[in-house]
């Protein structure tokens, strides 16, 4: 064989640019995105191809050929991802990669055709932005995605929140007639078949092309990946779709300002598809009352009386530290008139986490200079509760593995994934998320409430309900849930994102570990440091100024995290 170079990436996070290697005759198969084994200064490492190299110099021979890795349409996007995001090129290639060796590929099937019974059932919209109510059955979107690229080359993705929700989508997918492949088989996805459903891994499956992408829920939480380097699902598929000129469809119960910046939003659902919400004040409650008030008691006793498995579904979501501070007087919660952040008491005066203004110790509402402490557990409420009502409960977090599910559940928000339907939810203490220390709060309050939805159904079948308990019942989000109708929330969150310079307005990112001083100390001047109790908070006046700005500074030898927001 002809001698020829090839580039290789590998493993060890900190070195993220390629070097040349030899393609030998004991190394024939070597093609753009495979995986190999090379000599790295006297170590054996793991690596990928990522280009052709130079055959200026003497170079190492490759030691080895591990087999197939991502496809060469991937690797640009992997590396515009490592940019994107300030993480290691090869923490992308590995998300992108088998998990064991694999040699050779299934041949796909061919694109079934959509029998009439699929076509009538089958949604289609323009793509872009969508703003679907919680009971609306996605599947009619999906089988109007894949009608719409059903004659385009490439595959279908379809990302959803987790998985159990995947394995059910492909199921009556396949029933439709249509061949589908979970994320998890990766030959599938790297041969190309017709339809791929994936959880958030999968905006990085090895299909080489994509004929159009569907992300359901695209704000979800689970779309973010919490752990350095933070990147986000609908951000990679969006730029994917882009590469490959692919129609890409992103739904949302209530669109951030990210996903949609001032782009028009489809609406799809009525007022009759969102939950039927019931509001209980707990700001003139009886003090003696438990972890349930009277109206929320009698409201699980009318649940407890139906015939589903799981009658009543209590959630306590702990956001932040979770210490509000409550008026003893009026009962009243302290918040930023700002951002509507809690508010805390730091050097005897109130301030929110941003630190947008700073007052004195009173009350806005009656004036009171008096406040205590609103704390709680998951633990303690599940403890209250089943003394209150008399009867076991299951205590259900996202550690907990219980044998079964007694009539009432009470946990955090991963009961909304692991219940799948419920006569009542109730959300112990919804402010716990409408104040917490983010920008995204009311917004994530509202994603709880519409998920809630689910489990209890639209109140056009009036079924079962949503409750709440509150000091906040005249908020913002309450109302639009009442009403079924969340464009003027979506519409104010947009508006307060540009004025507070919140993405996609500015870029913003953090930065703490031990040599987070040093190196906010070397960025250049355009982009803004703000230091916090915990960390520094990084904004420029858009993502490539600040990714630039993080890649072309020394990293320090220190520990250090950047989380891109």
């Amino acid at each position: 064989m002809s001698a020829r170079a090839v580039q290789v990436v590998t493993e060890v996070a900190a070195l993220s640019r390629p070097f040349d290697y030899l393609v030998t005759d004991a190394t024939p198969r070597v093609e753009l995105g495979d995986r190999v084994r090379v000599n790295l200064n006297h170590r054996s490492v793991r690596g990928w191809v990522v280009g052709e190299g130079a055959l200026d110099r003497e170079l190492k021979p490759i030691g080895k050929w591990l087999g197939l890795g991502p496809p060469s349409s991937m690797l640009e996007v992997t590396r515009w991802a490592a940019w994107r995001w300030y993480g290691p090129w090869a923490r992308f290639l590995a998300t992108a990669s088998p998990p064991r060796v694999l040699s050779e590929l299934p041949k796909p099937p061919v694109k079934s055709a959509l029998d009439a019974a699929t076509i009538d059932a089958a949604r289609e919209l323009a793509p872009g932005v969508i703003s679907l109510a919680p009971s609306v059955d996605p599947l009619g979107l999906v089988l109007g995605c894949y009608a719409a690229t059903r004659q385009r080359a490439g595959s279908l993705l379809v990302v959803v929140p987790h998985e159990a929700w995947a394995r059910r989508l492909r199921e009556r997918l396949v029933r439709r007639g249509l061949a589908v492949a979970l994320g998890e088989e990766w030959a599938q996805a790297r041969a190309g078949w017709p339809v791929i459903v994936a959880t958030r891994a999968g905006a990085f499956s090895p299909t080489p092309r994509l004929a159009g992408a569907l992300v359901l829920d695209a704000d979800d939480e689970s779309m973010r990946s919490e752990s350095a380097p933070t990147w986000n699902a609908a951000e990679v598929i969006r730029e994917r779709c882009r590469r490959d000129d692919a129609p890409c469809w992103l739904t949302s119960v209530l669109p951030s300002p990210v996903l949609s910046g001032d782009d028009a939003v489809v609406r799809v659902g009525e007022a009759r598809d969102w939950p039927r919400l019931n509001v209980v004040d707990r700001r003139q409650g009886d003090p003696h009352d438990g972890a349930l008030g009277q109206e929320a008691l009698r409201a699980v006793h009318r649940a407890l009386d139906g015939d589903e498995p799981v009658a009543v579904a209590v959630i306590l979501q702990r956001l932040g530290s979770g210490r509000l501070l409550a008026c003893v007087r009026c009962g009243e919660l302290a918040s930023c008139a700002v951002c509507a952040m809690a508010e805390h008491e730091i050097e005897g005066r109130l301030t929110c986490p941003e630190r947008h203004e700073t007052r004195g110790v009173f009350c806005r509402s009656c004036g009171a200079t008096k406040f205590r402490h609103v704390r709680s557990g998951v633990t303690t409420l599940a403890r209250d509760v089943a003394l209150q009502l008399g009867r076991p409960v299951t205590e259900l977090t996202a550690k907990s593995v219980p044998d079964h599910f007694e009539r009432v559940v009470v946990g955090t928000e991963a009961v909304l994934s692991r219940v799948r339907r419920a006569g009542l939810v109730v959300f112990a203490d919804v402010d716990q998320y409408l104040l917490a220390p983010r920008a995204s709060a009311r917004r994530q309050a509202l994603v709880a409430i519409a998920r809630a939805g689910r489990l209890v159904g639209p109140r056009r079948d009036a079924r079962g309900e949503v409750l709440v308990q509150t000091r906040r019942p005249d908020d913002l989000v309450l109302e639009c849930v009442k009403l079924g109708d969340v464009e003027r929330l979506r519409l104010d969150e947009i508006e307060v994102a540009r004025a507070l310079g919140l993405p996609p307005f500015a870029a913003r990112a953090s930065v703490s570990g031990e040599g987070a001083a040093t190196f906010v100390a070397r960025l250049p001047g355009e982009v803004l440091v703000r230091a916090t109790k915990d960390a520094y908070v990084l904004s420029a006046v858009d993502v490539a100024t600040l990714a630039n700005a993080l890649g072309d500074t020394p990293r320090p030898e220190a520990a250090l995290r950047v989380a891109m927001e």
